[in-house]
C-alpha cells in the first residue's frame, strides 16, 4: 500500500509527468536534458528517474561516461496514459469568474 502511494504522489505533480511525456517523444535523452526540460535541478530529476527505474518505468543506458535515459514498454504505456489525461486536463473551461468579465475594450 505504501508503495502504491509513493507512485502515485510521483504522478501527480508537474515536474514528473513532464520528464515521463519528454521521454516518450525521444529514444533516449541524458538525464541534464530532462532537468532543463521541466525546469528543475539535476538532482532532483536524478531522484525522479532513480524512483520511476524502482517501479520498471524507465532504464538507464550506460555506455562509457554517457548515459541515457529511456522508458520501458510499461513507461511508454503510461506516458501515453498520461499525455491524454494531460490533454484532457488542458481543455477544462478556465476559471468561470475570469471568462465572465469581459476583456478590455469588450463591452
Amino acid at each position: 500500500m505504501k508503495d502504491e502511494k509513493n507512485l502515485m504522489d510521483l504522478f501527480l505533480h508537474r515536474k514528473p509527468v513532464g520528464i515521463l511525456l519528454s521521454l516518450r517523444d525521444s529514444r533516449g535523452k541524458y538525464a541534464s536534458i530532462l532537468a532543463k526540460e521541466t525546469d528543475c535541478t539535476y538532482t532532483h530529476a536524478l531522484k525522479i528517474l532513480s524512483t520511476m527505474e524502482n517501479h520498471g518505468l524507465v532504464e538507464f543506458n550506460k555506455e562509457g561516461r554517457i548515459k541515457e535515459v529511456m522508458l520501458t514498454d510499461l513507461g511508454a504505456d503510461i506516458a501515453h496514459d498520461l499525455e491524454g489525461l494531460v490533454r484532457r486536463i488542458g481543455r477544462l473551461p478556465g476559471d468561470k469568474k475570469r471568462r465572465e468579465k469581459p476583456e478590455e475594450g469588450e463591452e
